[in-house]
Order: C-alpha cells, then sequence, then structure tokens
C-alpha cells in the first residue's frame, strides 16, 4: 500500500521519460539528446533540487526552466548537423527565449524576490492537498525534475528536429512561422507593457488592487500567456516540414512519434500556462484580492482572444 501511494508521486514524469527514451532510440537524435539529458539533470540537481531540498520552496525551477532552453540552444548551436542558417535560426531562438525569462528570474533572486515562494508554486501545495500528497518534500523535487525532464524530451524536439534537415531552402510555412513567433514576442512585450503602466499609474493615483483592462487586457485576461503559448506554436508549425523529412531516415514507428510529440508540446505548454504556473493560480489569488476582478472574469475570456462581454 505504502508504494502505491508513493507511486502517485512519479507519474507524472513517465510522459517525458517517454519522449526522451524516443529521442535517445532515433537514428537521428540519439547522440544530441544523450548530451542535451545528462547537462539538463546536471542543471536541475545543481540550481533546482538542492536548493529546493534546502529552503523547501519550488520557485527556484523559474531559475533552472529558463537556462534549461539556453542550453538547447547552445547544444543546437553546436551539434546540429543540417543547413547552417537553419540550425543558427532556430538555435538562436532557444537562446532568445531562455536567456530573456532566464536574466529575468536572476534578477529576481538577486533582488530577494525568491526568499519567499512565488504565489504559482504556493499554489502547487493547494493542489497537492487536494490531490492527497502529503509529502511536500518529495513532490516539490518530482515538479522540479518535471521541468528537467520537459527540456531534456518535448521542449527539444523543434530545436533538434529542425536543426537536422538539411535543405538549403526555407519553406512558407517556415517563413509564416518566423512571422507567427516574431509577432507573439510583441504581443507578449506589449501587453507586459500595458500591465506594467497601468500599474504604475494605479500606484500614482493612490489606488490599490485595481484590475488591468486596457490594452489587450480588456480582450483577454493573459494575453502574455495566450502570446507564450503562440511563440511555442509556432516552433512546432516550423518543425513540420523538418519532421516530414525525416520520413526517409527514421522508422515509421519513431517517425510517427516524433510528429505526435511536436503535437503535445502544444497540449503541454497550454496545460502549463493555464492550470499548472500560468492562469488558474494567478486567478485563484486575484480574486482573494482584487475585489473587482470577479466581474472582470464574467466580462472578458481568460486564455482566448475575443469581444467584452456584455
Amino acid at each position: 500500500m505504502y508504494r502505491i501511494k508513493q507511486m502517485k508521486y512519479f507519474k507524472p514524469l513517465y510522459p517525458f521519460i517517454l519522449g526522451w527514451i524516443i529521442l535517445l532510440l532515433s537514428q537521428s537524435f540519439a547522440p544530441i539528446s544523450l548530451v542535451n539529458g545528462i547537462l539538463q539533470l546536471v542543471l536541475f540537481a545543481l540550481v533546482v533540487c538542492i536548493p529546493i531540498w534546502r529552503t523547501e520552496r519550488l520557485s527556484f525551477v523559474d531559475i533552472g526552466w529558463p537556462w534549461g532552453l539556453v542550453v538547447i540552444g547552445l547544444i543546437t548551436i553546436l551539434l546540429g548537423e543540417g543547413y547552417s542558417w537553419r540550425v543558427w535560426a532556430i538555435g538562436g531562438a532557444y537562446l532568445f527565449i531562455g536567456l530573456r525569462m532566464g536574466l529575468a528570474a536572476l534578477t529576481y533572486w538577486r533582488k530577494g524576490y525568491l526568499q519567499k515562494e512565488l504565489p504559482r508554486y504556493q499554489y502547487q501545495r493547494i493542489r497537492w492537498e487536494r490531490q492527497g500528497k502529503t509529502n511536500t518534500q518529495l513532490a516539490m523535487q518530482v515538479d522540479a525534475i518535471m521541468q528537467g525532464l520537459a527540456n531534456a524530451s518535448f521542449l527539444a524536439f523543434p530545436a533538434f528536429i529542425i536543426a537536422a534537415n538539411p535543405n538549403p531552402h526555407f519553406s512558407t510555412l517556415e517563413v509564416l512561422s518566423l512571422l507567427l513567433w516574431v509577432s507573439s514576442f510583441v504581443v507578449e512585450t506589449i501587453a507586459d507593457k500595458q500591465k506594467a503602466n497601468f500599474l504604475k499609474e494605479m500606484k500614482k493615483q493612490g489606488q490599490q488592487n485595481k484590475v488591468c483592462d486596457v490594452g489587450f487586457w480588456q480582450y483577454i485576461r493573459h494575453p502574455n500567456y495566450f502570446a507564450e503559448w503562440m511563440v511555442w506554436n509556432a516552433l512546432i508549425i516550423a518543425a513540420v516540414p523538418s519532421w516530414l523529412a525525416l520520413k526517409e531516415q527514421e522508422s515509421l514507428l519513431v517517425w510517427i512519434i516524433l510528429g505526435l510529440g511536436l503535437l503535445f508540446i502544444s497540449r503541454l505548454m497550454y496545460a502549463t500556462l493555464v492550470y499548472y504556473t500560468g492562469a488558474k493560480p494567478s486567478e485563484y489569488y486575484s480574486l482573494k484580492k482584487r475585489p473587482d476582478y470577479e466581474a472582470y472574469t464574467q466580462k472578458v475570456n481568460m486564455f482566448f482572444p475575443g469581444p467584452p462581454k456584455k
């Protein structure tokens, strides 16, 4: 009975272990995936797992996860065997995503914001309690390892698949995905700026706990999370032509699973940005903190943009 209870803690790791195994069994990605997986596990052990064990705070994931994306970008550039411009493009995209969030996380750490648990990770304890997980230290370590395995498996799929494509010509789909990737980052940046300006103005007026409903925020409650999801969808779309080109190099089973893995990334990031560390945890505390937030939720869509409801 004790073993059965313990197994539920490790269940979230299984899909990511399977994803890493698929990469290791493929003819095209075994060496690069082995290097990436080892580096991800070492990075998370030093930067995330040990600090969590010492402080009992899960927030260190915010440092490890983006720097893990930096590792993927560097490995892709160094070991990618496809067309050089394509290798540098996808490697640079991962470096940009990782450094953008990783440097911000280090700034938070230096300023002392990680001296207490971030709200989205406080919410994790509520989720564990609902699931009957009483061993908080074990649950935190499993969550941390899961993030590292995600970097070792599915989140590396687009980078490795694109970097293996030797075709010197970029397809229309790749160009369109690049435009989607750039525009999504622009939307995310503008949304963050709009909220920062709103909060600054409210502070100047002496008003606290007001709901930001200006700019993109009047059409969607979490435009930054939606834009981040679209960033990953753009990477998935960009990988499709390269995935099709792999059909002659991989066994049919591995090739199909790699394609399904690409689709799974969209579902994975949606679940993360809505339920895991995104919209739901944020709104749990906003409803407690902001008196007008409940009315805002009834008027504005949570994740997908749309006109305000009457």
